[in-house]
């Protein structure tokens, strides 16, 4: 099999190519291709025909097959199925806000984390994506648009703490300035809580945004949700995101889907304020995204009113996050990704 080019880093790119006697600023040009979306070295018309047959002997590009693309009336959010290689899918999002275009990506294809509200938990998890697959996913998605993503959400399907050291091979890609880079400031990383994983990320002060997906300020009701909960616990979760804040001085943001008579009473917005605020982060709250078959109903009216009530009263910081892409089932933990066939 030939070696995933579009997964190497720019250096490691260089040092291929000074194997081969070619000099480094081949590796520079080729590097810029694939991080544009080159589909294949003939595409590469600044690059001798010769190295680019050479090339073509020794690395295989990734081609990912846009098998649907939806874009949703409402708000003109674009949601794409892309087929990979060996036949596994993905979904990804393309949003457009006032500061520019936003790519949700997957870092797997399912996810074996197991959330009950989440439609992605349904399938289990197939395989992990490469990083290659993760960048096909802002490069390409950018190309159906027209336009360029200028912020990168990893919120899509998986646990990106799960696929560690493939999504970190990717961060590195993405945020080169010889390639797509986008700045890592302008990426938000979503974790259900792999408190071991997200003290490992602080080493790397790579100083994108923490975001973690609570749900519940209590172990009962988000072991519940929650399966990862049982292992970790929110008090551990906690102390390993202000344990983040210290390393990198990035605020961490708390997600939390307000679910009926779940987790939406004030006695647990109390509860979530104390914790907030003892940790220094960011409170992004939004009504649950219903799914197919869930057992789970979103917030009413006046439950929202009363738990955001509770919340101001203890002064958290906190905003109500915009829905994007619900009438094409492309919102917060509504991605399921088709298998061969079933597009």
């Amino acid at each position: 099999m030939r070696t995933d080019i579009k997964s190497m880093t720019s250096g490691e790119l260089a040092a291929e190519f000074e194997k081969m006697g070619e000099p480094r600023y081949r590796a520079g040009q080729v590097f810029k291709w694939l991080s544009e979306g080159a589909r294949s070295f003939d595409a590469m018309t600044d690059i001798p025909k010769g190295l680019r047959a050479r090339l073509d002997e020794l690395y295989g590009i990734s081609r990912p097959r846009l098998l649907r693309a939806q874009t949703a009336q409402r708000d003109g959010t674009a949601k794409y199925l892309w087929e990979f290689e060996d036949g596994n899918c993905a979904e990804s999002v393309a949003m457009r806000y006032s500061h520019g275009e936003t790519a949700c990506i997957s870092c797997q294809a399912g996810c074996r984390m197991g959330c009950a509200f989440c439609a992605t938990a349904a399938g289990g998890l197939a395989r992990d994506l490469t990083a290659s697959e993760m960048l096909d996913q802002v490069v390409l998605g950018g190309a159906e648009r027209g336009v360029r993503a200028t912020n990168i959400v990893l919120m899509g399907m998986g646990e990106p703490l799960d696929n560690f050291d493939n999504v970190l091979r990717f961060l590195r890609i993405v945020g080169d300035a010889g390639g797509a880079n986008i700045g890592m400031r302008r990426i938000s990383l979503s974790t259900c809580g792999l408190t071991e994983k997200v003290d490992k990320l602080s080493e790397y002060n790579l100083q994108l945004t923490l975001s973690i997906s609570l749900h519940a300020p209590d172990d009962e009701t988000r072991s519940r949700l929650m399966p990862v909960n049982t292992v970790t616990g929110v008090d551990r979760l906690f102390d390993s995101a202000r344990r983040y804040f210290s390393a990198t001085g990035r605020r961490v943001s708390y997600e939390y889907a307000l679910i009926d008579r779940i987790n939406d009473y004030p006695s647990q917005a109390r509860s979530l304020a104390r914790k907030v605020n003892k940790a220094g982060g960011h409170l992004n709250l939004i009504t649950l995204n219903r799914v197919p078959g869930g057992q789970f109903l979103p917030s009413g009216r006046e439950r929202v009113r009363a738990f955001e009530d509770a919340l101001r009263a203890a002064r958290v910081n906190y905003t109500f996050r915009r829905k994007l892409g619900g009438d094409i089932d492309a919102a917060c933990g509504q991605l399921r990704g088709a298998a061969r066939g079933q597009a």
